[in-house]
């Protein structure tokens, strides 16, 4: 196609606008240019290899300085404050099986405990902070993803500050966050550890990974199953914004690997005491102790099956538990009055 003249002289223009521009900008940079530190990176001299930067993000962000008594004040009055408005204005909470802990609670020195939930939502943690006991509550440690509430100084800073998160791998607990887990919970510290890495994606439960079960075994503290109900709904993974709406928490009762138990194994059984807490959760607890031990517990994965059948369980499975609580009616007996004689 042919061009035409005034294209030609559009084509042009444009050209010498371009240049225009560079020249601005190089003059407008001049002054810059001319600059030393800290305006631009410091100059090395030809020959001197510098020295690797240690990373200070992710699993390597040093939370230290939040467990300081001032930041530690700080935490509390955002635990008292803003946390709990914000838990129960979003979420109205039921929590059930704090009986189950009496024992220990009651002890002079209550022993440190690693508590295990299933994984909806962000507002998990929050609502586990408010339904642990006070004894527990005072020195919680929540391990949280490295690689998301760590990746970026000022998350880091907060998730460290307002939770006492530390960080810690999804895929698999390293040494170095071990061991300072260990020290944590030797000097009288619990732990909130979510066992599947991550929220769930679909509203199902994920497969457990193996973090509380092996760390159970390398600081001897017993293993608290716990079973939420009702935050994936009140703000899933992929909602924009959270609606209000009922959550539940029901606490199991404490376990221990058995001798000579495998990590897998016993990461199994943890597994399978949340799933016997859903159950309980959703019937009551003589019915999933029946299915219990007829190996019948409906699991938390859902079932395997094509994604439309997935997402219509759900809803079912949703309006059995805490979250459709207010779409069901409330049961009516029929009135078989008196028979006449």
């Amino acid at each position: 196609m042919a061009t035409t003249p005034t294209s030609e002289r559009a084509v042009a223009g444009a050209q010498r606008l371009a240049g225009l521009a560079e020249r601005g900008l190089r003059i407008a940079a001049r002054p810059l240019a001319r600059s030393g530190f800290p305006w631009r990176a410091p100059t090395v001299p030809r020959g001197v290899e510098l020295p690797e930067v240690e990373p200070d993000l992710g699993a390597d962000y040093d939370t230290q300085w939040a467990r300081e008594p001032l930041p530690a004040v700080v935490r509390s009055v955002i635990a008292a404050g803003p946390l709990r408005l914000m838990t129960r204005l979003l979420a109205r909470t039921e929590v059930h099986g704090l009986d189950r802990l009496a024992d220990l609670a009651r002890l002079d020195e209550p022993p440190a405990l690693i508590f295990a939930p299933n994984h909806h939502s962000h507002l998990d943690t929050a609502v586990m902070i408010r339904a642990i006991p006070a004894v527990w509550r005072r020195d919680l440690v929540v391990a949280a993803a490295a690689d998301y509430f760590f990746d970026r100084r000022w998350k880091a800073a907060v998730s460290a500050l307002a939770l006492n998160a530390i960080p810690i791998d999804r895929e698999g607990t390293g040494r170095r966050s071990a061991d300072l887990i260990r020290t944590l919970m030797d000097d009288g510290s619990s732990l909130l550890i979510y066992p599947e890495g991550g929220r769930s994606p679909d509203g199902w439960g994920q497969d457990f990974k193996g973090g509380a079960a092996y760390l159970a075994s390398r600081t001897g503290a017993a293993v608290v199953p716990v079973y939420i109900d009702g935050t994936g709904r009140i703000f899933g993974k992929g909602m924009r914004r959270p609606r209000r709406g009922r959550a539940r928490v029901v606490f199991g009762v404490p376990l221990r690997p058995d001798e000579g138990e495998s990590t897998r194994r016993f990461n199994q059984r943890i597994a399978a005491a949340v799933e016997r807490l859903a159950d309980e959760s959703m019937s009551d607890y003589w019915l999933a102790a029946r299915r219990a031990a007829a190996g019948t517990t409906p699991p938390l994965t859902g079932p395997s099956a094509l994604g439309w059948r997935r997402a219509w369980q759900l809803t079912e499975f949703r309006r059995a538990g805490i979250a459709g609580r207010a779409d069901r009616k409330d049961r009516t007996w029929p009135d078989l009055g008196r028979r006449s004689p």
